[in-house]
């Protein structure tokens, strides 16, 4: 297996988490500690998410802005490979306005082994998403995005790729069963070595899940995740995944995740803490 591959699916698991803070209702409470999820836009709610008093259509309808900032791990120990891991940075930008949300992200790794190290910047991405809820407790949403060619490797991956991408959220009192599912075309161009042909192949990935409100601060998930490699040929990807979201107050929130690999071209472990901001 070249060692690129292990690099790319460590920067995929690693980017699995920037999609997780989401506002539904716009009322600036995470979805995650908002007790009450279904607020009219032209309602001041407080920390919990709950009306105060009414406010006029025209400030009501003023966006919202988060940031984020994270730190990664992953680890590999693959049968033909050394121990590798691969630590990352990443920024994330989000703007809401009504139930349309706009973002973007990107990340910079580092890779050490023994045999090689490596670093460089990840692929970037850009999206828009929409969110609504068609009946009450379900909560859709659907979104489109593009992966920048910002990783740079030998293996032609010089092109745009593009996503779509459908979620829902089901909540009874404080357990939500959850999944989603997304399809990337990869437009990378194939690689031909002396030693391996790499052909590309548009992927597709799946997770399902079950969370739960701990407090109105705290929520933790547990899910399991299922992704074509990009590679023809290379088995899917497979991870069990924890996840967890805590309020430290109205604008600033912790995130938590860790993956476990349950297929050899998984990473074995990966690990990500992020922090953010709402205003």
């Amino acid at each position: 297996m070249n060692k690129i591959l292990p690099i790319l699916i460590a920067s995929s698991l690693l980017s699995s988490g920037l999609f997780a803070y989401s506002d539904s209702d716009m009322d600036g409470v995470a979805n995650s500690v908002d007790k009450c999820p279904n607020t009219p836009l032209t309602d001041l709610v407080d920390i919990n998410g709950c009306s105060i008093k009414k406010l006029s259509v025209k400030k009501a309808s003023k966006g919202h802005a988060d940031i984020i900032i994270g730190a990664n791990f992953a680890d590999s120990n693959y049968a033909t490979l050394n121990q590798t891991d691969t630590y990352s940075g990443s920024l994330q930008m989000d703007y809401y306005y009504g139930n349309f949300s706009l973002q973007a992200s990107t990340s910079y790794y580092t890779t050490k082994a023994k045999t090689y190290s490596e670093q460089g910047m990840n692929d970037s991405f850009i999206g828009a998403a929409y969110n609504f809820r068609p009946i009450k407790n379900l909560s859709l949403r659907l979104g489109a995005g593009a992966l920048l060619p910002t990783y740079q490797t030998s293996l032609n991956n010089n092109n745009t790729d593009y996503t779509g991408s459908a979620s829902l959220s089901y909540t009874v009192a404080k357990v939500n069963v959850f999944g989603g599912y997304s399809y990337t075309m990869i437009n990378d161009d194939d690689v031909n070595t002396t030693n391996t042909n790499y052909i590309y192949q548009d992927t597709n990935s799946y997770s399902a899940g079950l969370g739960y409100y701990f407090t109105n601060k705290l929520y933790m998930s547990g899910a399991y995740n299922l992704s074509n490699s990009i590679y023809k040929g290379i088995e899917d990807i497979q991870t069990a995944s924890l996840y967890g979201y805590y309020s430290i107050d109205k604008n600033r929130f912790l995130i938590f995740s860790y993956a476990y690999g349950l297929s050899d071209t998984a990473s074995d472990n990966a690990v990500s803490l992020k922090v953010g901001y709402y205003f």
